[in-house]
């Protein structure tokens, strides 16, 4: 089995190949191919990988690489997790949105879809590529934002599914809390990508027990701390709302705590070179304890259930992914990719099916799902109007005003990257 990384030099990329080591029993890789143009990275973190594969007798060969034709020729399985423009871009996305008094965020409101339209056009070159080559290949896509980067490739006809880490991390939360294991703790997750809910937390699978509301009169405190939102809202809504729910329940005072610190990005680029230069210690044969500080816990285990699931080798029958919606959701399109829970085989994901929904929350992922199709269409077709509609139409943004600002902004801040600009 050959499995290739785009996005290889990430300093994500030792916990996946962590994941890979460990858990060869159900994922047996022979050969892992990770692909990066950056070779300053790409040379550590490669080391580092085969320092690991070593360390734990994995029997499988990595390569790296900076040819991204080689790299995913044969590949039965193509990862993607890269990230365009850096964190220098990144850095732009958290910042240039709060001089207009909205969110400064890498996945949601402005910064989000200035991240989508750069990466749309660049992932949908690498998914044709990776079709010449392998046109059965499976792409995993685990780069920002999911939702729309995978209905881009799912709308062009690839093999595709999306991934996030956010129920794999409360799934694994909420066994610690219920003192059982997390392959016993199903969750009934529903939404879009960062923007979904806790409906319901299941013992034994989709028909076990739902015992979320014992989860919140029990730790409620605990949960609501991990979100970061009050144990009164929660109890209220009788759900568990995504860590990202708290830019939409709580902005104004998301943006002023934004404007009073570092940027995240900032923080990140200098884990980053902390981490690059730990991992080319030659000594080092193991994922370093700062790399949980760099987020995407959890990443390598659902990454390695997912791909197992997909090339018929194993993995849980029942997953957290982002497919298309396909009547799940009666109130959105069919062609709408959605986060839910699906059961996964070498056909694909198909999701389970799904309760009415609280219309405080169908409302939402409606809204939120208009603005993902036209931040598709501005990042496939251009245009300075595309670009102001899907911000007009984004509820973290929904005034003209700011959304004529915000454009003149994004274009500004990211005309390298856009063809049309």
């Amino acid at each position: 089995m050959k499995l290739t990384v785009v996005g290889g030099g990430s300093t994500y990329t030792p916990e996946l190949v962590d994941g890979f080591a460990r858990l060869r029993d159900t994922l047996p890789v022979e050969e892992l191919v990770l692909v990066d143009p950056a070779a300053e990275r790409l040379e550590p973190v490669g080391g580092l990988a085969r320092r690991i594969f070593a360390r734990q007798a994995h029997p499988g060969r990595i390569v790296t690489t900076s040819d991204l034709d080689a790299g995913v020729d044969g590949a039965d399985a193509v990862l993607l997790q890269l990230r365009v423009g850096g964190q220098a871009a990144r850095e732009q996305d958290e910042t240039w949105p709060l001089e207009c008094g909205c969110i400064g965020q890498e996945t949601t409101g402005a910064g989000g879809l200035a991240k989508a339209l750069r990466t749309v056009p660049v992932v949908l070159d690498i998914a044709e590529r990776v079709r010449r080559t392998n046109p059965r290949a499976w792409i995993i896509d685990f780069t920002n934002p999911v939702g729309i980067v995978t209905r881009a490739l799912l709308q062009a006809g690839h093999r595709a599914v999306g991934l996030c880490n956010v129920a794999i991390g409360f799934q694994r939360k909420f066994a610690a809390l219920l003192g059982t294991d997390p392959k016993d703790v199903h969750l009934d997750h529903v939404g879009l990508n960062h923007l979904t809910w806790e409906t319901g937390v299941r013992l034994g699978g989709p028909e076990g027990a739902d015992v979320l509301p014992e989860l919140l009169a029990g730790h409620g405190d605990a949960v609501a701390d991990d979100v970061r939102l009050p144990r009164p809202l929660l109890d209220r809504l009788g759900v568990v709302p995504s860590y990202y729910l708290r830019y939409y329940y709580a902005h104004d005072e998301v943006v002023r705590e934004l404007r009073t610190k570092p940027s995240r990005a900032s923080e990140v680029a200098a884990m980053e070179r902390e981490l690059l230069a730990m991992y080319r210690d030659p000594e080092l044969a193991e994922k370093p304890a700062l790399l949980a500080k760099r987020g995407g816990a959890y990443y390598s285990e659902a990454a390695v259930d997912l791909a197992a699931a997909l090339l018929g080798g194993g993995g849980s029958p029942y997953q957290v992914v982002n497919t298309l919606n396909k009547g799940t959701l009666p109130f959105l399109p069919d062609e709408a990719v959605i986060e839910v829970q699906a059961a996964v085989g070498p056909a694909g994901p198909v999701p389970l099916p799904v309760a009415g929904l609280d219309p405080l929350f169908s409302g939402l992922i409606a809204n939120v799902t208009a603005y993902e199709e036209l931040a598709l269409e501005a990042a496939l077709r251009g245009g300075r109007d595309r670009v102001f509609r899907a911000l007009l139409a984004h509820p973290l943004i929904g005034q003209y005003a700011y959304a004529d600002t915000l454009t003149d902004r994004l274009v500004a801040h990211n005309r390298e990257h856009l063809a049309w600009a």
